[in-house]
């Protein structure tokens, strides 16, 4: 990372994943979850930073979409995979089927905030993320949040659209399956292990239909 920890537990936790607290006498904060939840804030914060000096011309809605692109829990995943963080993670869940890649570096740069405080990490974000594992050009041709511009289409088309959720899979009880209706008509599923994942592949799938 560039440093040596003051408290090397708080690293520890960041790569706790919560399929290890059952059985284990473990409480659901001791997971990296309330990690995962500030690194998240923080990591908006520099990439927001970053944005507003490197394209002083662009308005909000631009700096908005690419940080969104650049944040988006597919990079983050790939970035936890390139750095390592496979041999790093304690799980007992299928690490190809989850975003606990992304989720451990989120909880890793709010370990690193709270130890080293706000300048450690925006100088790891900068120096370990941006500068070697994130290309901005390649950024900004890539979409990856598919929601949103179908949402925009519809709008600008003005259609109605909704995201329903199908019933429950009893056998895949952590499986949420998005269905994107377009004046009622479904255009769209997604399955995931989170609503927000279900309803991107929902989008994705018709927004190859319109592009």
């Amino acid at each position: 990372m560039g440093f040596y920890p003051k408290n090397i537990e708080l690293y520890h936790q960041a790569f706790l994943h919560k399929s290890l607290l059952k059985g284990n006498k473990l409480e659901s904060f001791e997971s990296n979850e309330r990690l995962e939840y500030l690194g998240d804030a923080i990591l908006d914060s520099i990439i927001s930073h970053y944005l507003f000096n490197k394209f002083p011309y662009q308005d909000e809605g631009y700096l908005s979409q690419l940080r969104s692109r650049i944040v988006s829990r597919q990079n983050l995943n790939g970035i936890g995979i390139k750095l390592g963080f496979n041999e790093l993670i304690n799980s007992k869940i299928e690490r190809g089927s989850k975003s606990i890649y992304g989720d451990a570096l989120e909880a890793l740069i709010g370990a690193i905030y709270l130890d080293r405080g706000y300048s450690w990490a925006q100088k790891f974000v900068e120096d370990r993320l941006l500068f070697i594992h994130i290309d901005i050009e390649v950024v900004m041709k890539t979409e990856t949040d598919f929601k949103s511009r179908v949402i925009e289409w519809c709008q600008k088309e003005r259609l109605d659209f909704e995201f329903v959720f199908s019933s429950d899979d009893a056998a895949n009880p952590d499986l949420f399956e998005a269905l994107l209706k377009i004046n009622n008509i479904i255009k769209g599923k997604g399955s995931a292990h989170s609503k927000k994942k279900a309803e991107q592949l929902a989008a994705q799938e018709f927004y190859k239909t319109i592009v």
